[in-house]
């Protein structure tokens, strides 16, 4: 069973929650799908249940499609944040950093978009939500320079820095704070660079944010 863990691989003496998610924020992902440029913050959900540890196999759904990467800085939220108006307080409700994939089922998402209906069933899965451990934030500013990438088979598929992004990331607080409430031991994602593309059975990944994260992974048993 999932449980938050810091960088050292110790339990956080936190519950999990939710998991909020930030869609297209970085302008490079945007184009590389066609897709248009949302006026607001594009916000989804994954249950507690798409949360598994990214050191352990990663698995993938089979016979529904390619299953893409979307390698992503995740925030642990520490703190209640409800209708938050400030920067300070939405630095203050953050208890660390961390990474995520955002599993996505390309394919299935491709037909609910088609149909206009909810993502959940691309993105909500169980085990859709691979994360690392988290390391506490001890300077809010770090959040406006974090470089990450993920290397697939030793080959680089995603390179991004928080500084693409279009809506920083206490600036995302404080607008999902707007529409509901966050709570200790949410995690927040904050969107996905470009460089998505399918996972395949036995691919070997790497994902990494200097100078805190290199972790190696796998897809499959």
């Amino acid at each position: 069973m999932y449980q938050h863990q810091n960088d050292s691989g110790q339990a956080i003496d936190l519950p999990v929650g939710k998991v909020v998610c930030v869609g297209r924020n970085y302008l490079d992902h945007i184009q590389e799908l066609n897709n248009e440029v949302p006026s607001e913050p594009l916000l989804f959900m994954k249950p507690a249940t798409a949360l598994c540890d990214v050191t352990l196999p990663v698995h993938i759904p089979l016979g529904l499609g390619e299953c893409h990467n979307e390698l992503e800085v995740a925030l642990l939220i520490g703190q209640p944040l409800s209708q938050c108006t400030s920067t300070e307080a939405a630095a203050a409700a953050i208890w660390g950093i961390g990474l995520a994939l955002d599993l996505t089922l390309r394919d299935v998402q491709q037909r609910l978009k088609d149909k206009g209906q909810p993502w959940e069933r691309a993105k909500a899965f169980d085990g859709a939500c691979p994360v690392s451990g988290f390391t506490p934030l001890t300077d809010p500013a770090l959040l406006s320079g974090l470089e990450f990438g993920l290397t697939i088979n030793g080959e680089t598929r995603q390179q991004g820095n928080t500084k693409m992004m279009m809506r920083d990331a206490l600036s995302l607080l404080c607008a999902i704070s707007e529409v509901f409430s966050l709570q200790p031991g949410d995690i927040v994602l904050t969107g996905t660079p470009k460089g998505v593309g399918p996972l395949q059975q036995g691919d070997s990944l790497q994902l990494q944010m200097a100078p805190w994260f290199d972790i190696s992974t796998r897809v499959g048993a």
